[in-house]
């Protein structure tokens, strides 16, 4: 089994990767709000990257996983900037990001900060402005006020008993990096995979990202039966394929 490395961000926080060094484009997963390097779509993805001799590199967030720091007290702004370290210290020449739910986010903003090291995008579920979307604006006035005075929100987990906590600074910080609200400064091929029974991510989020993304280069996949997970055989599957064939395309370029 592959051992943990790590990374340090600043004097307080490490961030813990795995690494595989191998041919470009390189590939680096980033993994959704409160999940980590260990899931089903890293792993799979992973062992293609093996058999391929693709390099590869999967990670934690700050809060997240094995890193240090604390879920509640990081934010985008932390998550954004890990995935930017990782990707100036810890890969070689041009990357794809793919990036689940959160990390659909989290690679935009690293595309925005990256342009010349960033070859393509790969969301699933990707779930920008999400903590604005999803969270904030569905809260009527009395929810809003109680989040505001107790500092956090709990709202239901589909995928366990207890609720997840959503702290306001995370409201506020997120307000610096909304993606949806006017046109997106890329140039460069991005594939979109979502499932339209995905109950935490709406399938219009992902026609509203392409809608914004100056590239001309965008396809979407939809997947009618997908959950917000994306992890069925068939559905690992298609991430592979769409993959592969985007390697094919800046490969032959």
């Amino acid at each position: 089994m592959q051992s943990i490395s790590w990374h340090r961000i600043n004097q307080s926080t490490r961030i813990a990767y795995k690494r595989i060094v191998g041919k470009a484009p390189g590939i680096i997963f980033l993994c959704g709000h409160g999940s980590d390097m260990e899931g089903s779509k890293a792993l799979f993805l992973e062992n293609w990257a093996k058999q391929q001799g693709r390099a590869f590199l999967r990670f934690d967030y700050s809060g997240h996983g094995q890193s240090d720091g604390a879920l509640l007290a990081t934010n985008i702004s932390n998550w954004t900037a890990d995935a930017i370290a990782v990707l100036d210290h810890l890969s070689e020449g041009p990357q794809i990001l793919v990036g689940s739910s959160l990390g659909g986010w989290i690679m935009l903003n690293v595309a925005l900060a990256r342009p010349d090291r960033v070859a393509g995008l790969v969301g699933i579920a990707a779930a920008p402005d999400f903590t604005e979307d999803l969270i904030w604006q569905p809260l009527d006035a009395e929810s809003r006020a109680a989040m505001q005075a107790d500092g956090q929100i709990a709202m239901d987990n589909p995928y366990a008993d207890d609720p997840v906590i959503y702290p306001y600074h995370l409201i506020e910080d997120g307000r610096q990096h909304l993606r949806l609200r006017g046109p997106l400064p890329l140039q460069l091929p991005v594939r979109l995979l979502q499932g339209m029974n995905d109950d935490e991510v709406p399938w219009q989020t992902a026609i509203r990202l392409a809608d914004c993304l100056q590239s001309e280069d965008v396809l979407l996949h939809f997947d009618k039966t997908a959950t917000h997970r994306f992890s069925e055989p068939a559905q690992l599957q298609l991430i592979e394929a769409v993959i592969t064939k985007l390697l094919e395309q800046l490969n032959a370029e």
